[in-house]
């Protein structure tokens, strides 16, 4: 009976990974992700914006994705431009999660399955973006530094919460290291269809897509940094994630030149995204 059962599981198994790939070569799901991608490199340049706002000591509210999410919304269109980066984003945390599931064609080595856990962390983010539209159209505070503060309040009130915190602070340095590793390597091409780019659009793709990797990597290196700082020092208003980041990094010696340099590149990871949109494996 044990093989009988095994041989069921397999197949109940083989079965949900074909309904999963079928629904992951949804045309509508492509175009809708494709779509996601737009507003995702929309964010991000708005997201530069602030960052440039705080380099050159101009700077008010949020300075982070959340910043730049209340920014769109009081942009003419604002609310429909919200609620298309609520659709994007949903679209782009379900393309990410079938990934998840089922993997790329290929060998299901030991890189293969780090990616599909990296597409895993990846729908949590985009789905953490749509919350975010979500609470804006709402009115709702949906301040990320102030959710982090908060967040690092009450687990350092608790016994071992410091330590955690801690850790926390680790995984997103990792996070931020391994951005910047992605972006120097150019990993980031092995999911671009090149062979159907110029010379031209390939070679300044590739600049994007270093630039911009690498920009947020630091970015989140040096939040990371200060997350475990907020544990070392008891102090939760240091663990405000990448808003607290590039204040940090402008009040250094030659901060706001290099605040600067970090705005430009995460505005190139926007554009970036918009060569995603048309390049992208989906």
């Amino acid at each position: 009976m044990l093989p009988q059962v095994n041989q069921g599981s397999m197949s109940a198994t083989q079965q949900a990974r074909s309904t999963a790939s079928r629904a992951a070569d949804s045309k509508p799901l492509e175009y809708l992700a494709r779509g996601g991608f737009i507003v995702y490199g929309i964010i991000h340049l708005l997201f530069a914006w602030l960052a440039l706002q705080i380099a050159l000591g101009d700077s008010q509210g949020e300075s982070d994705q959340s910043g730049a999410l209340q920014s769109l919304a009081g942009k003419p269109f604002g609310k429909t431009m919200l609620v298309i980066a609520v659709i994007g984003m949903i679209a782009l945390a379900l393309w990410q999660a079938f990934e998840a599931a089922i993997g790329e064609s290929g060998p299901q080595d030991k890189e293969a399955i780090a990616e599909r856990v990296i597409s895993g962390v990846r729908a949590v983010i985009y789905l953490s973006f749509a919350w975010i539209a979500i609470r804006v159209l709402q009115g709702s505070n949906a301040s990320t530094g102030d959710s982090q503060e908060k967040g690092a309040s009450s687990l350092m009130a608790n016994s071992g919460g410091r330590w955690l915190v801690g850790l926390i602070g680790l995984v997103v340095a990792g996070v931020g290291i391994g951005l910047v590793i992605y972006g120097v390597t150019k990993k980031f091409e092995k999911h671009l269809n090149t062979q159907q780019m110029s010379a031209t659009v390939r070679k300044t793709t590739r600049r994007l897509g270093v630039a911009g990797y690498s920009a947020k990597g630091v970015a989140y290196t040096i939040a990371g940094g200060l997350i475990v700082a907020a544990a070392v020092t008891y102090d939760p208003a240091k663990a405000r994630g990448l808003d607290a980041a590039l204040r940090l990094l402008a009040e250094q010696s030659y901060g706001p030149w290099l605040l600067g340099l970090v705005a430009l590149g995460i505005a190139a990871f926007g554009v970036y995204c918009f060569s995603q949109a048309r390049y992208r494996k989906v």
